[in-house]
């Protein structure tokens, strides 16, 4: 197997609610899950993306928001055997003692650094007992355990864990024409495992439609002609896309299929290509080709600005794959891609990340609308030239700029992001 789609493969998981609540609680279960009793304290250390994302974002089966209550039901509810998955189980009972335990003031959470690395640090006690969790770079990715300060897995070094990585990506040694050529040469048995995605994505879509919770989808749902599938392609798309991203950062009780980390670049790499598939009559082998060039673009740019950053790589990472994958399913070849690429990134880029929450529904909505705007543009012959702004001279340094946008370019962005959220726990 070609190894992108070795790196697609490994990367695709599913994730119930916003993935970095779900991150929070596996990291505490995990430390949990080597202390005898019930824990008597938590204190998380968390960097500047899993802060904000987590900080008013939904918790599955619960109808509490934020960090707290991530780490207080990961201690008192959550199987990390479940990775991503891990508040699956949640009850009302467990809810309960949720609130108790953060009302005693038994869970400390700080903002460990401004970072575009994932960073998770657990430190739990019971008694004399304590355990300790760190996590680097994706969501599930334990480096170090340690048990009454004895290391049982991995290592805290520094050298190791908290210097940037030196090596380039993966995906990096290759082109957009690589990726267009990967995605029609590659064999179908090799791409199938993407059709998981859509079992997964459609039936939160469908969860979405069935929650009296949802009000957004509720309305795009009537915009569409109080169908799923309606003859418009635009509102189809954002429909299937921002119902299912409404359920999620709602945290109802149905995973999305994550890329990069992100069960919304998930979605929004995907759904929009199945309507448009659905309306035009594509076949299904080419819709699971187009979405392996969506996540890779989406990928791609990823790698650049960071896994968590100030930016909303939702709209920007992810529906510049998705338009990419759009302009495939129209018949348009690299040249035609490039020029979609670059009026996104003439459009769209700087949209700010300010947590995963309701606004996430409103970001990717722009999303939808921008891709398909910009895919019939460049369909047209018609971009921003490459002589302006951040557009590069090809669709890679395009990407790249795009990332580099945000990291190390909105730093401080992130910085004045992390005070306002700050100061609503002040006031």
């Amino acid at each position: 197997m070609h190894e992108l789609i070795e790196l697609l493969k490994s990367d695709m998981k599913p994730a119930l609610g916003v993935t970095e609540p779900g991150a929070i609680a596996f990291a505490v279960s995990t430390a949990c899950s080597y202390l005898d009793g019930k824990v008597d304290n938590i204190e998380l250390r968390l960097n500047s993306g899993i802060y904000k994302n987590a900080f008013t974002c939904g918790i599955p089966s619960s109808p509490h928001l934020g960090n707290l209550y991530a780490a207080a039901l990961g201690a008192i509810a959550a199987d990390p055997s479940m990775g991503l998955e891990c508040l699956s189980s949640v009850t009302p009972a467990d809810n309960k003692a949720a609130e108790k335990m953060i009302a005693d003031g038994r869970i400390t959470v700080l903002l460990s650094e401004v970072s575009s690395r994932i960073h998770i640090e657990v430190f739990a006690r019971c008694g004399d007992e304590s355990a300790e969790v760190i996590i680097w770079d994706s969501h599930t990715n334990i480096t170090c355990i340690k048990h009454n300060g004895e290391i049982v897995k991995g290592s805290d070094s520094p050298d190791d864990k908290r210097s940037e990585p030196s090596e380039p990506s993966i995906i990096h040694k290759y082109t957009l024409q690589d990726f267009v050529n990967l995605v029609n040469e590659v064999s179908f048995d090799d791409i199938a495992f993407i059709k998981d995605a859509y079992t997964v994505n459609l039936h939160l879509y469908d969860v979405a439609m069935a929650s009296d919770r949802t009000t957004f989808a509720k309305l795009l749902y009537k915009n569409n002609g109080n169908k799923t599938i309606s003859d418009n392609a635009v509102d189809t798309a954002s429909l299937l896309c921002n119902a299912a991203i409404e359920a999620r950062v709602l945290g109802l009780d149905a995973p999305a299929m994550s890329i990069t980390g992100s069960g919304a670049h998930g979605i929004i790499a995907t759904l929009p290509l199945y309507g448009y598939c659905k309306i035009h009559n594509i076949e299904d082998e080419k819709l699971i080709r187009a979405t392996a060039l969506s996540y890779l673009v989406c990928t791609y740019i990823k790698e650049y600005s960071g896994k968590l950053s100030a930016f909303c790589g939702c709209a920007i990472a992810a529906g510049s794959g998705m338009a990419s994958a759009l302009v495939y399913l129209d018949g348009g070849d690299t040249e035609a891609m490039f020029r979609c690429l670059n009026n996104m990134a003439s459009s769209i880029t700087g949209m700010i990340c300010d947590g995963g929450n309701h606004g996430c529904v409103m970001k990717g909505v722009s999303a939808v609308d921008t891709a398909f705007r910009s895919k019939d543009f460049a369909m047209a012959g018609i971009c921003i030239e490459n002589l302006h702004g951040i557009n590069g001279s090809t669709p890679e340094e395009t990407m790249r700029n795009m990332g580099l946008i945000a990291s190390p370019g909105m730093v401080k962005t992130e910085e004045t992001i992390l005070d306002i959220m700050k100061s609503k726990l002040q006031s």
